[in-house]
């Protein structure tokens, strides 16, 4: 089992932009799709596949009232797939960047992705980090 001391207020501050990194990396995914698929567009699904994996569990976890105890594997399929699937939408979305710059120097989408991406992976993994192995 795992938990974290971390205070309330902590957690709202981690929570709200992780919250927010999550949600504007998959509306800017759709909108990039909505307007051009490519292979790195189509790419950039998995990570907000794993995200959502992410979420999921982390709303299960909440409706079973386990916010601050978890088994290992709910840990790692929760806030451990959230800060993956951070860490691969950033990778992926700098790259569409780049793409984008040389194709048609076209990438408000890709960067939003950027954006949204990095705030899922840093907040997400501090609250991630914030786990402990119970002794």
């Amino acid at each position: 089992m795992y938990q974290t001391k971390i205070s309330d207020i902590r957690w709202i501050v981690y929570d709200i932009p992780g919250n927010i990194g999550w949600i504007t990396y998959i509306t800017s995914l759709i909108l990039l799709l909505a307007n051009q698929i490519t292979i790195i567009s189509l790419i950039s699904v998995f990570p907000a596949f794993i995200m959502v994996v992410g979420i999921i569990e982390l709303i299960s976890e909440r409706i079973a009232k386990l916010d601050r105890v978890l088994p290992k594997i709910r840990l790692y399929r929760g806030f451990g797939m959230l800060t993956l699937g951070g860490s691969l939408g950033v990778i992926i979305s700098v790259i569409a960047v780049i793409d984008s710059l040389f194709k048609n120097g076209r990438c408000l989408y890709q960067i939003i992705m950027f954006l949204g991406a990095m705030l899922c992976f840093i907040f997400g993994g501090l609250l991630f980090k914030g786990y402990k192995k119970i002794k």
